[in-house]
């Protein structure tokens, strides 16, 4: 077990009357020991500092030390201290547990959570998972420039100022608020500028924030079907209503029944969600005039549209916007890398007090160090250049995965040719399930989801969603020819 240092104070209970300061000072760390909150490894304070700390002599320390080392809790080393033992008894920890058989925890009643809490699930986590065909989500991780961001940020760091050290406003370090509006405004067609922008931890938090200024519980929302899962379980968090809208070849269709009263829309028209088709020029209009005629607001969410291969730029619904009823939110997690946490908030001018107000009240602001370092790397041109490299990358990691998916899956698995994003969708047929399918590429080191999990629609078309941009040729191959031997299997 590598040695933990415990050079931070040491916080022991107050001395009972009665009590030498020998007995006392034994007890409190043997409780500490037992209790957990001195684990095995740790290293004592110094009996100097200890004694400083407590107002007793140091040759009380040392008798209290020598007291807990004969009895094995802790071991002494020569010229670096004193630690608690490493192979401590499974016997002496449930010492600290029990006394004469019973339980010394102390007993509360029953714990009171607000009617929120139990709204919220729990999302699948970013933690590392090997890379194999067909993990979504991911950008190549591989191919990002990660000695040129350690340069920019070991510079950032060493040129640190005090008002870096003392943090930003509340919107974000306005340098970066300032690149980002550059390029929203040049590549994507945002109407924008940096005091329009927020930044935030990426689309999760911008749809939380959304949720807060924009719907009250009982509020209705309308949302693609399928749709990403975790805008829903943010919505309903809050308490809104969930209008479930149908998806077609054009996108979300406006269907006058579900967004009837709908307070927001949202929406992922540049790759839908996990379809991947892209929303109509016509229809985005369409939608931006009912939003303005009923009041509703539209949470654009723009999460990987910067890497497109095929067909005309469309522009932004915000980019259409004239009336200010479109919230815009992008993230850096997918062009970049998933544990960066940054991404952008873009708002209506009516909305940008209010939300630096709520941002006052809970995050404060991003972290400005990692917010600073993103601004030199965009404004050196590092950010573009990387965006058009991938671009190439993931547009013949595609070509790769349509071509030799019609090669090897003609009859089994129809894949769209997507025209941006991560991720596709190859359709099912002959009566196979996903979910099942699933189940079984899991054996195969396959890594697939079913459409299916993403909506509430019955009769809903069966579907698997696949990633292909993480992964090289060599792998997506292989997860083709295993793809077709399972779903030869299961059509037989």
């Amino acid at each position: 077990m590598p040695r933990q240092n415990a050079s931070l104070d040491l916080v022991l209970p107050p001395r009972g009357q009665g009590t030498t300061a020998t007995r006392w000072l034994y007890g409190a760390l043997r409780s500490a020991i037992l209790d957990g909150r001195l684990r095995p490894g740790a290293r004592l304070p110094a009996t100097r500092d200890l004694a400083r700390r407590y107002g007793v002599s140091r040759g009380t320390v040392v008798e209290a030390y020598a007291m807990l080392e004969a009895e094995g809790y802790v071991r002494g080393r020569t010229g670096s201290g004193t630690y608690v033992t490493s192979e401590l008894p499974d016997r002496l920890l449930e010492t600290g547990r029990t006394s004469r058989g019973h339980d010394r925890t102390p007993r509360r009643s029953a714990r009171h959570l607000s009617a929120f809490t139990p709204r919220v699930p729990r999302l699948g986590g970013l933690e590392h998972a090997s890379l194999r065909a067909f993990r979504r989500y991911l950008p190549a991780l591989d191919l990002f420039p990660i000695g040129l961001w350690t340069q920019i940020s070991s510079r950032r760091v060493r040129r640190a100022s005090v008002q870096d050290l003392a943090g930003c406003a509340p919107l974000g370090y306005r340098p970066l608020r300032e690149a980002i509006a550059d390029y929203l405004t040049t590549s994507r067609g945002v109407q924008c500028t940096a005091d329009r922008v927020a930044v935030v931890s990426g689309v999760q938090e911008a749809l939380d924030l959304a949720a807060r200024l924009l719907l009250d519980s009982g509020d209705r929302v309308a949302m693609e079907d399928p749709g990403y899962s975790g805008a829903r379980a943010v919505f309903e968090a809050h308490g809104a209503g969930i209008a479930p809208i149908a998806v077609d070849d054009e996108g979300m269709t406006l269907d006058s029944t579900g967004l009837k009263g709908a307070r927001l829309v949202y929406v992922t028209p540049a790759h839908q969600y996990p379809v991947g088709v892209t929303m109509s020029l016509a229809r985005r209009l369409a939608l931006l005039e009912w939003a303005r005629t009923c009041g509703a607001v539209i949470f654009e969410d723009d999460y990987d549209s910067e890497y497109r291969y095929r067909g005309k730029p469309v522009p932004t619904l915000q980019g259409l916007d004239a009336a200010g009823q479109v919230v815009f939110a992008g993230t850096f997690s997918k062009v970049l890398f998933p544990s960066i946490r940054l991404g952008y908030l873009v708002m209506p001018d009516d909305l940008v007090d209010p939300l630096a107000a709520l941002l006052s009240v809970t995050s404060r602001h991003a972290p400005l160090l990692d917010q600073a370092v993103l601004a030199e790397f965009m404004a050196g041109g590092h950010f573009g250049r990387h965006v058009r490299r991938m671009r190439e990358v993931y547009a013949e990691r595609l070509s790769v995965l349509l071509d030799y998916g019609r090669e090897q899956l003609d009859g089994l698995l129809e894949i769209s040719p997507i025209e941006a994003g991560l991720q596709t969708v190859g359709w099912l047929g002959n009566g196979i399930r996903a979910d099942a399918v699933v189940r079984e590429a899991a054996g195969r080191n396959i890594d697939l989801a079913s459409v299916l999990y993403f909506g509430t629609a019955n009769g809903a078309r069966e579907g698997l969603q696949l990633g292909f941009a993480a992964i090289d040729a060599w792998e997506i191959r292989r997860g083709v020819r295993e793809l077709r031997a399972l779903l030869e299997g299961s059509a037989r």
